[in-house]
Parts: C-alpha cells; sequence; structure tokens
C-alpha cells in the first residue's frame, strides 16, 4: 500500500471524504488520491517521493512555480513580524495600488480572504447598488461555493454530477437565472423576461470550470452592451484569469471593460487571497462609505499580502513572462495536436494563453452541454495513464489546465510522448 493509500484511509475517519475540497477525492477519475509533501517549479513530490509534472499548479496561482523563492523569502521576513493584527497595515495600500495600476477599470479594490467571497460580495455590491435581485450566470461557470453560484454550476459540482444543490434555497434559485456559455440570444431572452429585474451579468471571462471554454467572437462585446443598455452590473470573474492572461488580466488581454473584477490564485502568491474591485461610483456603496456591508478578521492578511505583492510586483516588472508562458503553451498545444490527429481520436483542445484543455469530442466544446457530451470516460482513463507516468493534470475533465513558467520544454516533450502512448494503448 502506497502512503498516499494509508493517509486517505486515515483522513476519512476525520475529514468528510477524506479531503477539504471535493475534486481532490478522485471521485471523477476513480482511485486514491495522491497526497503531495513538496513542490518545486514544475515539479510536486507525493508522499512516496515520487515526482510529477504539474498541471494544475495550485489550481492557478503558481504561474511561476512552485516554492518561487522571493515569494518564499518575503514570507519568512514578514512572519516575524506577526501573522496577523486586525488592524490595517501600509502593505495593503501597496498592495491596492499596485492592483489598481495594473488592472484596467479598477479604481478601488476591497481584499477579502478567497474567490468565493470575492464573487458572493461583488454580487451583493452589485444588488446593493442596482436595487434589483435577479443575476445572470453561465452554465458550467464555477464562482465559488456560495448559494447563488451553485445553480447549475460547472467544475467540481459537474464532477460529482450535482446541478440541484441541497442546502440551497427555492429563492435563490428563483433570482439566479441560468444562460448557456456563448448563447448571446439566451442572455438577451433572460433580460427581456426580467425587465429592470436584473443586477448583475457573473462570467468567466475564459471559462475554465468546464475544461477551457474560450468566448466566441462577439459574445462579451454583445453582453457589455445588453448591460449598458439596461443598468446591469457586468461582472468578471477573473479569480483565474487575473494576472495570469496579462498583467492586466482578460479585461486587458480580450479589450472588455467590466464594471466590477474579481480576484484570487495569482494576487495570493498561493496563500488564501482574493479580491474585487471596480468602478468608483460603484465601490463607494460598501461599508464603511455605503451601505453595502462586507467584513473579514482576516481580510489583508500580511502574509498574505506580502506574497501577493511579491509575486504581482514580479509579474508587472518583467512582462516577457507572459510571452514565455504563453509561447509553452501553444508548444504544448501543437505537441498534443500532433499525436491526437495521428492517432485518428477525435479531440478539441481549447487553449487561450496559459489555459489549455484536452477534450475527447468529435464536436466544438463551446459550453458546458458540449463539454459534458465529450467522452469524459477516456479522459479519466487518459488522467490515470498520465499519472502513472508521473505527470499531474486535472483530475477532472471539467477543469483546465494550467501552465507554469517553470516548465521546460523537455518537461512538455515527455508530456506529448507520454499522451502518444496512452492513444497506442486505447
Amino acid at each position: 500500500m502506497s502512503k498516499s493509500q494509508e493517509l486517505f484511509e486515515r483522513a476519512q475517519r476525520s475529514i468528510p471524504g477524506g479531503v477539504n475540497s471535493p475534486v481532490r477525492a478522485f471521485k471523477s477519475v476513480g482511485g486514491t488520491p495522491i497526497f503531495m509533501k513538496s513542490a518545486k517549479g514544475a515539479y510536486m513530490y507525493d508522499a512516496d517521493g515520487k515526482q510529477y509534472i504539474d498541471y494544475i499548479n495550485s489550481w492557478g496561482p503558481m504561474i511561476l512555480g512552485h516554492a518561487y523563492e522571493p515569494v518564499i523569502k518575503a514570507i519568512q521576513e514578514k512572519a516575524v513580524d506577526s501573522t496577523s493584527f486586525g488592524a490595517p497595515t501600509e502593505l495593503e495600500i501597496e498592495m491596492a495600488e499596485l492592483i489598481v495600476s495594473m488592472s484596467p477599470n479598477v479604481d478601488m479594490v476591497r481584499m477579502v480572504s478567497s474567490g468565493t467571497e470575492a464573487c458572493m460580495s461583488a454580487i451583493r455590491l452589485a444588488r446593493g447598488y442596482t436595487g434589483r435581485n435577479k443575476i445572470i450566470k453561465f452554465e458550467g461557470c464555477y464562482h465559488g461555493h456560495a448559494d447563488s453560484f451553485l445553480v447549475k454550476a460547472g467544475s467540481g459540482v459537474a464532477t460529482f454530477n450535482i446541478q440541484t444543490v441541497p442546502g440551497v434555497p427555492a429563492g435563490v434559485y428563483n433570482d439566479t437565472l441560468n444562460a448557456p456559455y456563448n448563447d448571446l440570444e439566451a442572455v438577451q431572452q433572460l433580460v427581456d423576461d426580467n425587465k429592470g429585474e436584473v443586477a448583475a451579468i457573473i462570467i468567466e471571462p475564459v471559462a475554465g470550470n468546464m475544461g477551457c471554454i474560450v468566448p466566441q467572437t462577439g459574445f462579451l462585446e454583445g453582453l457589455r452592451s445588453i448591460c449598458d443598455r439596461e443598468g446591469i452590473v457586468f461582472i468578471f470573474d477573473e479569480v483565474m484569469t487575473g494576472f495570469r492572461l496579462a498583467t492586466g488580466g482578460a479585461q486587458e488581454r480580450l479589450n472588455i471593460k467590466a464594471d466590477l473584477v474579481t480576484y484570487g490564485k495569482v494576487i495570493g502568491g498561493g496563500m488564501p487571497v482574493g479580491a474585487f474591485g471596480g468602478r468608483k461610483e460603484i465601490m463607494e456603496h460598501i461599508a464603511p462609505l455605503g451601505n453595502v456591508y462586507q467584513a473579514g478578521t482576516l481580510s489583508g492578511n500580511p502574509i498574505a499580502m506580502i506574497a501577493g505583492y511579491t509575486m504581482l510586483k514580479t509579474l508587472n516588472e518583467y512582462p516577457s513572462i507572459y510571452q514565455n508562458i504563453d509561447a509553452q503553451t501553444e508548444y504544448l498545444h501543437q505537441g498534443l495536436d500532433t499525436v491526437l490527429q495521428s492517432s485518428g481520436t477525435p479531440y478539441v483542445i481549447n487553449r487561450l494563453g496559459s489555459m489549455i484543455s484536452v477534450h475527447f469530442s468529435e464536436k466544438p466544446v463551446i459550453d458546458f452541454a458540449s463539454a459534458a457530451a465529450a467522452n469524459n470516460t477516456l479522459f479519466n482513463k487518459y488522467f490515470h495513464a498520465m499519472l502513472a507516468a508521473g505527470i499531474y493534470l486535472p483530475p477532472s475533465a471539467f477543469e483546465t489546465w494550467f501552465i507554469s513558467n517553470s516548465l521546460t520544454k523537455e518537461d512538455i516533450d515527455r508530456t506529448v510522448a507520454a499522451t502518444a502512448s496512452f492513444l497506442d494503448t486505447i
């Protein structure tokens, strides 16, 4: 029995399902989850000491690789001063100023402790600002586990085939309207049917929770126009895309303006951090300036702030990192494309920047329905073959892969070769 098997058996006695976040349980792909002990650069090492090339990178934040030395050093130095104050610090101001300077259309920012909290707070703010209750989200988009977002969510919820979540009140369902991703007409119909009642449209500008799904030409532009006409707050959930697709995130990369933006992942450098920000006229409705209440004892935690500040400062000072990471992802795309095409296996590769996913599908994967219709049983076999080869992919067909700057061409070549070996067995 491996050390991971022993740990999983032990974990299940004190932790529900043996994990603290459901997708880690490997229920979608089957088998025993791998317990990690350490990581450096592009590699993770499990409890038995086996090395894996990492394609999840803590689900996105390790854009510069694991244990990035300037971040680790900054955390160590800051921890001496105390791990928490519960009072404001200058570092919080520096972090906010840096985010505002890097992010288009963000005048003010409020720090929180997770992406879920950021999205939940942004929705509350939009409702308070507009005086409306309903929101529009998209099937397969995951904005965290707040009640409003668990209606036809993707990612872990899709992985476990949970589309009606116990514990979410009927009233929440009634106020949460869903449309297929990339379907502008469906959104317009929802707006027409709920005239003057929609507070916000929230979207992952590049979806990462049904695999990587790229917005089709004109889709985001159309949503922006609808919001402008109807007085709806347009929210970009950039928890995944923020500071990963560009220094200014998806807003910069896709040249689309949002009214509010949520952040997470990269801005914490691996620590638990989230943030939401946007136009001053909206952000001033948050307490203590306004009546929309939001608070958090550990918001702006100094250890989280110094980790995120160090990470963002590096990305801001060295924009060539984005050119490199995009080129590495393109190289991976080309390699996978070659071996998959040669095998005759139906497939779709979706990619934008350093986000990429493989779908075993005969048709384009443009929304949750097409992602769910792919041969995800084959993906599960692929996952385990790659795991055996020392390559750690997301343990679900409904998750995007994330590339780190520390990945080498040799790592990618090994990944492509392992894919070719798997395809030879089917």
